[in-house]
């Protein structure tokens, strides 16, 4: 969904070697967009996209909204977090946000305040009769 909807295409975008790595003492202030994995261990002020895996680092930190498919975060976040797939937070981890994921994994030790809205798959299912009942 996200690839399609944000960056117009369908092509799996998870391989190593495309990897955009923001190192410690590096400060971006405005909106990153990326169709490849991002490693953040500096900062960022502004909103966060991304078609693959955003991981954030011990030292790496995001005030804004993160939008990714998955997502490793160690550092701190302020922001609404939307990931379409899995989201670990590692015991370093600091959040203040909301989380919208499909799958969710949280390491004794990290702090989250905010909402979180786990979500299924898209299913193509539907219920439109009462199921019946042997009496």
């Amino acid at each position: 969904m996200l690839r399609k909807d944000i960056f117009g295409g369908s092509s799996q975008v998870d391989h190593a070697d495309r990897l955009n790595k923001i190192v410690a003492g590096t400060e971006i202030n405005g909106d990153l967009t990326s169709d490849s994995n991002i490693h953040l261990e500096g900062e960022v002020n502004g909103n966060v996209s991304c078609a693959g895996r955003v991981i954030i680092g011990s030292s790496g930190k995001i005030n804004g909204n993160l939008v990714c498919v998955h997502a490793e975060i160690e550092g701190a976040m302020e922001g609404q977090l939307m990931v379409e797939n899995l989201l670990v937070l590692r015991s370093t981890a600091r959040i203040k946000g909301d989380i919208q994921t499909m799958k969710l994994h949280i390491e004794e030790g990290a702090f989250f305040e905010g909402a979180c809205v786990m979500r299924a798959g898209v299913s193509t299912a539907k219920l439109d009769t009462e199921p019946a009942f042997d009496e």
